[in-house]
């Protein structure tokens, strides 16, 4: 049944009748995801995952879940561990957005787009990526519902009105109305939605749409209770993986989410392929990541995005001919790499958001293999892996510091020394300081070895990067 949270006094009766009977089990549910979030951990399968973001709408001609599904083991085989699909709910019809909406107009939270097919569509794409051990994120959208949701109607008050009395929506988007978080109702419907597709459709955690909620609106302390709550009660369903779209507010990933947006250092690669920037800033990001977050927490890194490919372009409009070099650092640096729908693919088109609006492919077995070598990079070498399960970055000084960023990740199971030229120029004569980065070690997709005991003196291409992996004992 879809939840449906009503102020009645049968139901208040009933509620407390079956907590009178049930009051130890409540308080040992409750004692136990409350330890779950006190000591939030990145849980086993995700220790070396890459999230793969589902575009549902311009995946396949037929935009349907039946035929995603047939992509499903291609997917597998790319490496990729955790499925993250864009909104799946229907969209709202007044004030839409182009022809068919966005996905982020959320008219019903407890169904499913008729354009994708039915729930039972989405429950075999569930059943499948489980049996081929891949996990399944859907994007929840906390904020706000589309302006033809029925709790507009309903609950009224459940929204942020304006001056005129109607409900207004946040930003520019034209085609929603603001939830409002000052009162509890509304929050508790919520989260028994997100809870009904835990228990329906058996999806393995969310990714939360501007998880801060919009800051004119709510306030930190009302989105902090908020995501704790949602934590807590998803938490005792099952274990859950939470990835917040935010990067700003730190507390989140405190109580409530594994991961957040690698915002910062998205921006300053499209800066650095740009030539605004250099490496130098690069370096001041990472040792600033270390300070500011527990190992623990997650940034998810990536190169593109569904907000990123429609709104700013591509990563080859945006980064050119650094954008492979960026990829490779976001598998290679800490954190969880997102690869987006089209990516594998070499799609050098920046979708429409509101329309039907295919992905192409381009190269397809070049880039396929590319992200298959990455993803099997970053699972084979332990340093690689994630949070407290892989290793920490030594710098290695070199003598072109603006230009070159050269840094090992190494644990007792394996090594990894990265080099990567992070400028459109050759750099000749670059040298190496100290002896963190001697072993000997495999050339990532060179199939060769190399060894390095003394040091040596690079010449490094435009944009080059080299990678040495070696496993221990």
């Amino acid at each position: 049944m879809k939840p449906l949270f009503r102020t009645t006094i049968a139901a208040a009766l009933a509620a407390m009748l079956y907590l009178a009977s049930c009051s130890n089990a409540s308080t040992e549910r409750a004692a136990s995801a409350d330890a779950a979030i006190e000591s939030l951990s990145l849980p086993d399968w995700g220790k070396d995952a890459v999230i793969y973001e589902v575009n549902q709408r311009q995946y396949t001609p037929e935009g349907t879940f039946e035929a995603f599904r047939a992509h499903l083991p291609r997917l597998q085989q790319l490496g990729v561990k955790i499925l993250w699909f864009m909104p799946v709910s229907p969209i709202g019809k007044l004030d839409r957005k182009g022809t068919l909406g966005s996905y982020y107009s959320v008219q019903d939270y407890c169904a499913v787009n008729p354009e994708f097919g039915t729930m039972d569509d989405f429950k075999r794409v569930v059943q499948e990526a489980h049996k081929l051990g891949m996990k399944v994120i859907i994007d929840w959208v906390a904020n706000h519902t589309s302006r033809d949701h029925a709790w507009l109607s309903e609950h009224p008050d459940w929204y942020v009105a304006g001056e005129d009395g109607k409900p207004i929506g946040p930003y520019d988007w034209t085609d929603v109305a603001q939830l409002s978080y000052a009162g509890s109702d509304m929050q508790k419907e919520m989260i028994a939605s997100m809870k009904y597709w835990l228990t329906e459709a058996d999806i393995d955690g969310f990714r939360c749409d501007v998880a801060r909620l919009a800051s004119d609106y709510a306030t930190e302390q009302q989105a902090l209770d908020f995501w704790e709550a949602v934590r807590r009660e998803c938490s005792a369903v099952k274990p859950v993986f939470m990835l917040a779209e935010d990067e700003g507010f730190r507390a989140l990933t405190n109580a409530a989410f594994d991961a957040n947006y690698g915002w910062e250092l998205h921006h300053l690669m499209n800066s650095i392929a740009q030539r605004k920037s250099d490496v130098e800033d690069l370096r001041s990001y990472f040792e600033r990541e270390v300070r500011n977050f527990p190992k623990r927490t997650l940034r998810m890194l990536f190169t593109s995005n569904h907000d990123e490919n429609s709104w700013n372009g591509t990563e080859f409009m945006r980064m050119g001919d650094a954008a492979q070099a960026m990829a490779v650092l976001t598998f290679t640096a800490p954190g969880v790499p997102l690869i987006y729908t089209g990516q594998e693919v070499g799609n050098r088109r920046s979708l429409e958001f509101f329309e039907k609006d295919l992905i192409g492919r381009s190269s397809e077995a070049d880039f396929t293999s590319f992200y298959q070598g990455l993803t099997g990079l970053k699972s084979e070498f332990s340093a690689l892996h994630s949070g407290e399960y892989g290793a920490d970055v030594v710098w290695v000084n070199n003598s072109q510091r603006k230009k070159v960023l050269s840094f090992v990740r190494e644990d007792s199971f394996s090594k990894v020394f990265c080099l990567f030229n992070f400028s459109p120029e050759v750099v000749k004569n670059v040298e190496l300081e100290g002896d963190a980065f001697y072993g000997e070690y495999s050339v990532w997709g060179k199939g060769m070895s190399v060894k390095f005991d003394t040091k040596p003196c690079f010449t490094l291409n435009p944009w080059e990067y080299r990678i040495y992996a070696t496993k221990k004992g």
